[in-house]
């Protein structure tokens, strides 16, 4: 991949509990409608997940995952063999099947903590891997947002695991300081004032905010009201180095990184 410009990743959720109900599909052909309103909204990548990540939610048995997110990958790609398709997902056997079924880009929310076998399942399949950052399950990630320096300790954490991929022949690597996973506010704000620190890592950075509790929490909102709070951080985070923005809304993330890059915003 190529990142002249800032890229925006479109969500997809083929789950029946993520947080922001807009962004669900319950059917591979529902999938592909939002597949196809994303694309002519200007997405450069479309991520479908079928296993809820958030804070504190019941996580899906493998089964039920691979008969949400295969089917709607592989309908996705045949309606739209150009389109570069990401699976969000932290089972190995769930990313082989969909690199398989014509997904091109791993994004893994454990950063490879939660199966063993996914960093050789990324260096054996020899695409793109997203290395997030958290700490622990679902279940556990609100106790565990415990840091002295959480720019620095997430940084660490990153970089320990990115020599581990690296040796195993990883070579494309996307990092994502992992915004709401094991963090309260304060520290999610704390890394993205820090953004331009995990340039450092000598990867691209994704920045995945959009309608997030840091947004609507911290503005008293509800998720559905969280446009324009996602736009004002996706605008901070791409003057802070950004190189991929994950989000719910595509053309409000496509205009952020034309109207910022026209600004003469690299954050590089």
């Amino acid at each position: 991949m190529t990142y002249d410009k800032p890229q925006v990743m479109g969500i997809i959720n083929m789950t029946d509990d993520s947080f922001y109900a807009s962004s669900r599909a319950d059917t591979a052909a529902l999938a592909v409608e939002k597949a196809e309103a994303m694309l002519a909204e200007g997405a450069d990548i479309l991520d479908i997940g079928g296993c809820s990540t958030r804070p504190g939610c019941k996580v899906a048995d493998e089964d039920t995952e691979i008969a949400r997110v295969i089917p709607a990958i592989r309908a996705i790609s045949v309606r739209f063999p150009q389109a570069t398709i990401s699976v969000d997902t932290f089972r190995a056997r769930v990313a082989e099947m969909a690199a398989d079924a014509g997904a091109r880009i791993i994004n893994d929310i454990s950063g490879g903590d939660f199966d063993n076998e996914m960093y050789p399942t990324a260096a054996r399949l020899g695409i793109p891997y997203i290395l997030m950052h958290t700490k622990g399950m679902p279940d556990e990630m609100v106790a565990n947002a415990v840091y002295g320096d959480v720019t620095k300790e997430v940084i660490g954490h990153l970089s320990q695991r990115l020599e581990r991929l690296k040796d195993m022949g990883v070579k494309d690597v996307i990092v994502d300081p992992g915004f709401g996973f094991a963090k309260n506010t304060d520290q999610n704000f704390q890394l993205l004032r820090d953004l331009k620190e995990f340039k450092k890592l000598g990867c691209p950075v994704l920045a995945g905010i959009s309608r997030k509790g840091m947004v609507w929490k911290t503005l008293g909102i509800t998720p559905e009201e969280a446009l324009n709070g996602t736009t004002v951080l996706n605008t901070l985070a791409l003057i802070g180095g950004a190189d991929i923005l994950r989000g719910h809304d595509v053309r409000a993330a496509v205009e952020a990184v034309r109207l910022v890059g026209l600004a003469g915003y690299t954050g590089n």
